[in-house]
């Protein structure tokens, strides 16, 4: 049986950027209280381009970066919560936009482990000989469910998206993983709200169509749980901390890194973090970071990496991948 190993890896994000020191004219914030807080500097906002035509972006760079035929990919996921529509999906919009007609496509909703979600599924095809090959994309226009007059809020988020076109690999590839979801605790973290609404009844209330969360149960939850998942994929490899080249965590706060990295007793060098230039991307975060660290060069054949997202759901997961 394969292992399914990663072919290309890019990243793409709206040009249009926004820094602390532009929101601070708007709201009672500051440089330096955002970027103390959480570690961002700054955030790229769509000027109109939707999550499926950042999507798109990005797979044709997949496609042109590994030399590959879009008809050769027969399967697309992308990871998101801000669809252009309910149906269809995003997945089949990009397979429309890059002629990838042999490929069936779908969404994945799991906030910001979306995108480990959808590698995991996507990893199960690849290994069974469902498919050959396949795009996953993690993405977000997150500017759409974001309340711009709400500072607790809008600074820490930005719009994106990263991927990864897979293949069967003899040797290398994903190795271990660790998913898992806490649905009772899922109300710690919503975002555009539908309620029941037609001819027969009417709810009390409007829908809240925004990003809403209890900030200091999420740091709770990630400073206490990504410790453990990335530890539980080390046990399954029968590996060591000081064995992985990186870890690229989601890149939702500065500050769960720091803790994470003390609760690992690992060099905060070992983690690679890119939300001073981009924000909370949920989703895009990590295919993102992957997709930089693949421009400037630094991954290399051989190295052990391992990816870690969580968030709303609430959901969280983590992947050893040999490069």
């Amino acid at each position: 049986m394969f292992n399914t190993g990663i072919e290309a890896v890019d990243c793409y994000a709206p040009e249009k950027i926004i820094t602390n020191d532009d929101l601070s004219k708007t709201l009672d914030t500051s440089d330096e209280w955002i970027f103390s807080r959480t570690g961002i500097k700054k955030r790229h906002l769509s000027t109109g381009e939707d999550t499926s035509q950042l999507c798109t972006k990005v797979a044709e760079r997949l496609l042109a970066k590994s030399g590959t035929d879009p008809l050769e990919i027969g399967l697309i996921i992308v990871g998101t919560i801000t669809p252009d529509y309910a149906t269809p999906s995003t997945a089949c919009l990009v397979q429309g936009a890059i002629g990838a007609s042999n490929a069936f496509a779908f969404d994945v909703s799991a906030a910001c482990s979306g995108f480990v979600y959808a590698l995991s599924i996507a990893d199960k095809y690849i290994k069974s000989g469902g498919c050959k090959k396949a795009i996953v994309i993690g993405a977000e226009v997150l500017s759409k469910i974001v309340d711009w007059k709400d500072r607790s809020t809008c600074v820490l988020f930005g719009d994106g998206a990263g991927g990864v076109l897979l293949e069967g690999v003899n040797e290398g590839g994903i190795l271990a993983e660790d998913i898992h979801s806490k649905g009772e605790d899922g109300l710690k973290m919503t975002g555009n709200e539908r309620k029941p609404q037609n001819i027969v009844y009417n709810p009390e209330g409007e829908n809240n169509p925004y990003l809403v969360m209890d900030g200091r149960a999420i740091f709770n939850f990630a400073t206490r749980i990504v410790p453990k998942s990335i530890n539980e994929v080390l046990e399954k490899s029968n590996l060591k901390i000081e064995d992985i080249k990186y870890i690229i965590p989601h890149q939702a706060n500065s500050r769960i890194i720091d803790v994470v990295a003390k609760k690992l007793n690992a060099a905060s060098e070992k983690f690679y973090l890119n939300i001073s230039e981009y924000a909370n991307t949920s989703a895009a975060s990590i295919p993102m970071a992957l997709g930089e660290m693949d421009n400037k060069g630094l991954l290399e054949k051989g190295d052990k990496i391992i990816i870690s997202g969580f968030g709303a759901g609430l959901t969280w997961g983590s992947m050893l991948i040999e490069w």
